[in-house]
């Protein structure tokens, strides 16, 4: 059964086909509609990390897991709390809930989450030795992010198959996941990574083609599980020099995206792509081969709408810290980028978002105002 108003899509854009592409049975799929620079009727919204610490339902579930990753690792659990934030809010997508760094923790370098700390890997890849283990790591190692995609998918669909929502799949970006890999964990300065990035770059291209394939094959994997988008969370690209972004990030991701699945089961899955602190390299990660480029909050949105024009949806940008403030000044933040986007054209999209991922400390009757705003607002704009 498909909902009356998918049959009746508008032709695709041109640019790319003159086919309407084949949306999946959704009651709501504005989300996916504007990734693909389709009309819709309001402008979607979700957040990046919108299931998480800020929710006290989170929380709880979170300690009867144990820890957080047996909360990732148990699919039922990960369905619990990536449905959470739906039941709050009037959001347009649900994100798999799970973590970028599962893939490294599959190749074997001990993935760990100590309280009050950041992830660590107990094997950092430092040396020769260490990038020739490397390899792309088996899926099946994996199997709980999977089954977690077909657990929530199932979820979010009726007894017709129709789904609530879309369901989008993640991943870190190669250098991203490199970052953690050699660093053992977060850092300040990033010197262990970079200082192997300037003095072996052979080692460092090395971690980022395995990197690259694995990537693309544990998204694509989602896909087929699932998830109905997908996004490469390129994290760390912004603390790269000029020149160096373009080789050691921009073309590995250029690298996933070249292997990923565009359709499933004849349906087309959108592919976006956030550089955080990336706003200087718009163009080139537009012309990457993503549908969609996620902005953080430093970057225009207007201007970046001009730069872009017609060749990918925008995502993006609202500064995470505006949920700090009254009700009133976080409608009046909102309401001021969507009105530096504008109106959706014809072939134009924009899927409003965060700039980074939502703070923990975050008032969750601030998330209310945020959603029902963007909701109410867009649709004022359309109408005129």
């Amino acid at each position: 059964m498909v909902p009356e108003r998918l049959e009746r899509a508008p032709a695709y854009n041109p640019c790319m086909s003159t086919v309407a592409p084949s949306l999946p049975p959704l009651t709501n799929d504005t989300f996916l509609r504007a990734c693909l620079r389709l009309p819709t009727e309001h402008t979607p919204v979700w957040l990046m990390r919108q299931a998480g610490r800020y929710l006290p339902e989170y929380r709880a579930t979170r300690d009867k897991a144990g820890s957080f990753m047996g909360l990732a690792t148990n699919p039922e659990a990960a369905c619990e709390v990536t449905l959470q934030p739906l039941e709050r809010y009037a959001l347009d997508a649900a994100i798999l809930f799970s973590d970028i760094l599962t893939v490294p923790d599959a190749m074997g370098l001990g993935l760990s989450f100590a309280t009050g700390e950041g992830p660590r890997f107990a094997h950092p890849v430092r040396d020769e030795a260490a990038v020739a283990k490397l390899a792309v790591p088996d899926m099946d190692k994996l199997r709980y992010v999977f089954d977690a995609v077909s657990t929530i998918r199932r979820a979010l669909s009726d007894a017709q198959g129709v789904g609530r929502v879309p369901l989008i799949g993640f991943s870190g970006s190669p250098w991203t996941l490199a970052c953690y890999m050699v660093e053992g964990g977060g850092s300040d300065d990033y010197r262990l990574v970079k200082t192997m990035m300037y003095q072996r770059p052979d080692l460092m291209h090395r971690i980022l083609a395995v990197n690259a394939d694995s990537v693309a094959l544990y998204l694509n994997t989602q896909i087929e599980a699932g998830a109905q988008a997908v996004m490469i969370f390129d994290s760390w690209g912004g603390v790269l020099a000029d020149g160096a972004f373009q080789e050691f990030s921009l073309a590995y991701t250029r690298r996933v995206l070249a292997q990923l699945k565009k359709e499933h089961d004849g349906y087309r899955i959108p592919h976006i792509v956030f550089t955080k602190g990336g706003g200087l390299w718009l163009d080139e990660i537009a012309d990457s081969g993503c549908d969609v480029v996620g902005l953080d909050w430093t970057v225009n949105l207007g201007q970046a709408r001009a730069r872009v024009g017609e060749r990918v949806a925008l995502q993006g940008n609202l500064d995470p810290n505006v949920l700090f403030a009254q009700p009133e000044q976080i409608r009046a933040e909102v309401i001021k980028t969507l009105d530096s986007f504008g109106i959706p054209g014809a072939h134009s999209g924009h899927v409003f978002n965060l700039g980074h991922g939502i703070s923990q400390f975050t008032p969750p009757e601030h998330v209310t105002t945020l959603v029902d705003t963007v909701h109410e607002y867009s649709r004022r704009q359309r109408q005129g």
